[in-house]
């Protein structure tokens, strides 16, 4: 009956559940902000339809049929398996409850690493809250998952080496498939190794035990590394997984692998873990624990340089950063009264530890049940309309379909979602693909630069899909070689003025206005393909 009765542990997955998505400032609808959701469905509907993964780009006229890497494949067949069973209710649900799960795991290794369970739960908070920018329905959340479980697995075998480590190796197998973030273990037992190395230097009658470690982990990265060579395309993914995050355009033009700005809410919370961590890291130096501080600092780097980055950082480092935040008050409460209000929340912490450790059927139980109903949850069942032109394009969907369309990478990964395989786009969110010439020129056109009209008449665009702080909208509506169709206040669709279809000469062009709402977001310079 004991195991049977519900937890602290499951009160707390549910917390998640419902504090991050439930109830949150976007609810459900959050998950569905970035438009790559809309090609990961579609790329996985083709590999249901066709039994295999796509080789050949399917989505765009800019580059048809050329070499494409669908790198996240597996993912795109969970999500397209989920899309079709029970819509985006299926989707986000199944995100938000990935997301949850991986948050619990940091939770629970916090308290292994010896956190007190209040330490933990800010420390938790803190986290989730910096991590929540990358919070989306994508493959990248199965690294946000496989990472807190894997990171937790190397700990323990740090302390008490066992078989289970081992199980890394099909999981990495599993984990290409799903998201490139597998790359992110690899380069984590790599630094296992170089700590172990180091502290054997360092720690003179350990050294037996400290290079023994570095060797095991060393064959636990090889065997790693080999695992991840099973993917459709071998070792070429690999090749082209470097060319993707050395590429300088990609980290001067897409945002998410460009530096945090500590302007946002979210970045402030992130700040205060980032400072926590580097004084964790100087502390881990002076006990010899160079593994925890190399841990640290590439991290704390990696995150720096790229904001894709943070949930990483928190994974790795929250669990660590909780247990010091732990020794600092146990330190601070051994000499004060036991009545204190230091030492009364530390027992309440204590005593409330063992009801956190575990987990029953009854944290499925909320998942269960918002699976099984539609109201009063306001499940979404589109892209959000503050975020995409999801009016214009239902209203003008034919004519756009088999139309030359120019717009955002966003709006594109819509397009592609609503009209594919009629619809063919010129630059969606995937940049890896396009490279840097064709993102070049997009970024010409959409900022009106000097070379913007030859390059929409060598691309033969029929349509202009513009969001409102576009510098070519602005150019468009001067130009009297287009006309504009629709303006929500939102988005505009301007069309090529041809000969058969143009206005009467004198005839005054036509303007649909609905709305006065503006929004900046989808009219980011570019955003790419976020792939956590």
């Amino acid at each position: 009956m004991r195991r049977l009765a519900p937890t602290l542990g499951d009160f707390f997955f549910v917390t998640l559940l419902v504090w991050l998505f439930a109830a949150g400032a976007f609810g459900w609808m959050g998950l569905l902000l970035d438009g790559d959701t809309g090609w990961h469905i579609r790329t996985g509907e083709y590999v249901l339809d066709h039994g295999r993964v796509p080789t050949g780009d399917p989505f765009s006229f800019t580059k048809p049929g050329q070499p494409w890497f669908a790198w996240e494949w597996l993912a795109d067949v969970f999500f397209a398996g989920l899309f079709r069973l029970a819509g985006f209710k299926g989707v986000v649900l199944a995100a938000g409850a990935l997301i949850s799960a991986a948050a619990f795991v940091v939770f629970r290794a916090m308290l292994w690493h010896g956190a007190n369970p209040l330490a933990a739960m800010l420390v938790c908070l803190l986290g989730v809250s910096a991590s929540s920018v990358h919070y989306l329905a994508r493959p990248h959340i199965f690294t946000l998952l496989l990472m807190a479980i894997s990171v937790w697995l190397l700990a323990r075998d740090r302390r008490a080496p066992t078989g289970w480590v081992w199980a890394l190796i099909p999981v990495t197998a599993v984990w290409t498939n799903l998201h490139g973030g597998f790359v992110a273990l690899i380069a984590t037992i790599g630094l296992m190794v170089a700590g172990s190395i180091a502290e054997a230097f360092l720690l003179r009658p350990e050294r037996g035990r400290r290079l023994r470690s570095a060797r095991r982990y060393a064959v636990l990265g090889a065997g790693c590394a080999a695992a991840s060579l099973l993917n459709p395309y071998g070792y070429r993914l690999h090749a082209h997984l470097v060319s993707y995050l050395k590429s300088d355009w990609i980290r001067k033009s897409v945002q998410e692998f460009q530096s945090p700005s500590f302007r946002e809410e979210t970045m402030l919370q992130f700040e205060v873990l980032l400072m926590a961590g580097l004084l964790l890291a100087a502390f881990a130096l002076q006990r010899r624990q160079v593994v925890e501080a190399l841990w640290v600092i590439f991290w704390t780097h990696a995150a720096l340089s790229s904001v894709r980055h943070v949930p990483v950082y928190v994974v790795v480092a929250a669990p660590l950063i909780a247990a010091e935040l732990t020794r600092w008050w146990e330190g601070a409460a051994a000499g004060r009264p036991a009545r204190s209000v230091v030492n009364i929340l530390k027992a309440l912490g204590d005593d409330s530890a063992a009801g956190f450790r575990r987990l029953t059927v009854w944290a499925a139980v909320p998942v269960v049940v918002l699976a099984a109903i539609n109201e009063p949850v306001k499940w979404p069942k589109n892209f959000p309309e503050e975020r995409f032109p999801v009016k214009i394009v239902e209203r003008h969907r034919e004519a756009l379909a088999r139309a030359r369309v120019l717009t955002s990478d966003q709006w594109a990964d819509y397009l592609i979602f609503r009209s594919y395989p009629q619809q063919r786009v010129f630059f969606d969110g995937r940049s890896d693909f396009y490279g840097p010439e064709i993102g070049r020129q997009y970024l010409s056109m959409v900022g009106g630069r000097h070379e913007w009209e030859r390059l929409i008449e060598r691309y033969g665009f029929d349509y202009v899909l513009s969001p409102m702080d576009w510098p070519l909208g602005s150019i468009l509506k001067l130009d009297r070689r287009w006309r504009i169709v629709e303006d929500d206040g939102k988005a505009i669709l301007f069309e090529r003025v041809r000969a058969r279809t143009g206005p009467a000469k004198g005839e005054p062009q036509k303007t649909v206005s609905k709305g006065l709402m503006k929004t900046t977001e989808a009219a980011e310079s570019t955003r790419g393909d976020h792939r956590g």
